[in-house]
């Protein structure tokens, strides 16, 4: 844990080489429900963090998660940019002044997850991108309790993650524009937990390694 943020710029080439690599597969399930312009937001932010990846990666990790909440709220733009922007805000507020380890990290990232709730209105259920990160959020809080080995949270982070999005395949959206179509969003997964799950691996996989 102690390599994060030195580990940033690989995080951040892994989650765009994922988003890239899926793109056409996350926009056709966004277009199907949502706006379809969800992959070309999330790209924007991902360009703009790697820019800074360097200077990011020379912060401690309390000042990398802010500044990569900024940067995400500025230039992803629309619901996801304030949606991710507030998650890393919310992380760095809870990781101030506290050393990095399973269980500050995971204290910090359930505070952003809860962060995510209050300013989306939505919860776990609803077919969003928290139908991902409220599982993960509470499989690390066990996890830490549990003192599993890291090797072993990152396998199961992503297997967490991985359940929570084909739970949203049978889900019926009460949020943003998807919602207006009720019952017809029932059998398709959600563009952002699709993209919330990609990233999460791609991350768990660079700290694996």
């Amino acid at each position: 844990m102690s390599l994060f943020p030195k580990l940033f710029p690989a995080m951040i080439d892994a989650v765009d080489a994922t988003i890239k690599q899926n793109s056409e597969s996350v926009t056709e399930l966004d277009q199907a429900i949502g706006d379809g312009d969800h992959v070309t937001n999330l790209q924007r932010g991902i360009k703009a963090l790697k820019a800074k990846g360097e200077e990011i990666s020379a912060l401690d990790w309390a000042d990398a998660l802010q500044s990569i909440g900024m940067v995400s709220m500025s230039a992803i733009g629309g619901a996801s940019g304030s949606l991710y922007g507030t998650l890393f805000i919310a992380m760095s507020k809870a990781a101030k002044g506290q050393e990095l380890s399973v269980s500050t990290f995971a204290e910090a990232f359930a505070q952003g997850v809860e962060a995510v709730k209050r300013r989306g209105k939505a919860d776990a259920g609803e077919k969003t991108m928290l139908d991902v990160y409220i599982p993960v959020a509470d499989y690390l809080k066990q996890a830490e309790a549990n003192s599993t080995p890291l090797p072993e949270i990152l396998e199961q982070v992503c297997d967490t993650a991985n359940q929570g999005m084909e739970a949203t395949r049978d889900m019926v959206a009460t949020k943003g524009r998807a919602s207006f179509l009720g019952e017809r969003t029932r059998g398709h997964i959600d563009a952002g937990a699709k993209t919330a799950e990609l990233m999460i691996c791609a991350i768990a996989s660079v700290l694996a390694k």
